[in-house]
């Protein structure tokens, strides 16, 4: 999703820009088709488990600028695959910082932090001074790529930059978040697809953000003169049944179909997550517009048009039909 929403930021400036993918059985690259972005960027194959494959990427692109969004992002998930997550999380940050020492010291790099970072540290807001004590193994993946950054910078003299950015959403966002699955559902129920809306911990507290608005924000720290980490929020937290109920309200649906099941609980979760910007906004003067509210209006608009327009037959590049029935899906409870 960023990485799409960031390209497309970056071709209205006049950049030339690459997007590595990773070779799959399934081509996976519905989110710059529906942006009409497919044949605006050039496409280099890379494999974040190997290092020979990021300095190959690197040579071919001969880039300025290098902004990693890649990771095994859901973080459900990863309490099921834990190495693997802390390898493509984590280890390839290093990979990739290592590999742009080798190639060009110069080359300015972004690295996509995570609020998933801080945890249960009990002292929300969040700034980029505040305790940081993740409770998964994406947290701690995401730690530990924040601090090989921090390390490559200070070493090596390298322009690399982390921002903090807590939850950030938009149509682009895939079906396994909790946003998009709630805004996917809101429309097929609305539309007599589906009966209800089925959730885990719907007291958990997120600062969500709009994401075209956030990476703003990143192209702004990538252009300062000194790299430094920044926090991206918009400083106001809402639960997770805030958010479906706001959702569920655009689309005129009673709240009776919001559903609770324990299989989609996390073993263990982070209560509260919300950040400062006060850094951001003083010196890169970016502040969000959007708040909880507007983004999970604009989503279901989204997908409420989607899934209209497949009714009628249309054809277009997007997801959520080819998704099984997530009620098959055998997963760790808590």
């Amino acid at each position: 999703m960023d990485g799409t929403y960031l390209a497309q930021l970056l071709l209205s400036k006049n950049y030339k820009v690459f997007g590595t993918f990773r070779r799959a059985s399934t081509p996976n690259f519905w989110r710059i088709m529906s942006l009409g972005l497919e044949d605006k960027i050039s496409l280099v194959p890379m494999d974040l488990t190997d290092s020979n494959s990021i300095i190959n990427a690197l040579r071919i692109s001969q880039p300025t600028e290098v902004y990693n969004m890649a990771a095994s992002s859901y973080v459900a998930d990863s309490f099921e695959c834990p190495l693997a997550n802390l390898d493509i999380t984590g280890s390839a940050v290093m990979r990739l910082l290592d590999a742009i020492h080798t190639i060009d010291p110069h080359i300015k790099f972004y690295q996509s932090s995570s609020s998933e970072m801080y945890g249960n540290n009990g002292a929300p807001p969040m700034n980029e001074e505040s305790p940081m004590n993740p409770i998964s193994p994406y947290g701690v993946a995401k730690l530990s790529a924040h601090h090989i950054v921090n390390m490559y910078r200070k070493a090596y003299s390298i322009h690399a930059v982390s921002g903090i950015c807590f939850n950030h959403e938009a149509p682009l966002r895939g079906l396994d978040f909790v946003t998009r699955k709630i805004s996917n559902a809101v429309a097929k129920i609305k539309l007599g697809l589906c009966d209800n809306l089925t959730l885990g911990n719907l007291d958990a507290i997120r600062d969500w953000g709009w994401a075209p608005e956030y990476v703003n924000g990143i192209y702004f720290m990538m252009q300062q003169d000194e790299p430094d980490d920044y926090v991206l929020a918009t400083n106001y937290g809402a639960s997770v049944r805030e958010f479906a109920i706001e959702a569920m309200s655009r689309a005129g649906i009673d709240e009776k179909v919001l559903k609770q099941d324990k299989r989609y609980r996390r073993p263990i979760d982070i209560d509260k997550l919300t950040g400062d910007y006060t850094k951001a906004y003083s010196v890169l003067d970016w502040e969000p517009e959007y708040n909880y509210f507007d983004v999970a209006k604009m989503m279901v608009d989204a997908d409420l048009q989607r899934w209209k327009d497949w009714q009628d037959g249309k054809m277009f590049p997007w997801d959520a039909y080819l998704y099984p029935n997530e009620a098959k899906v055998l997963r760790r409870c808590k």
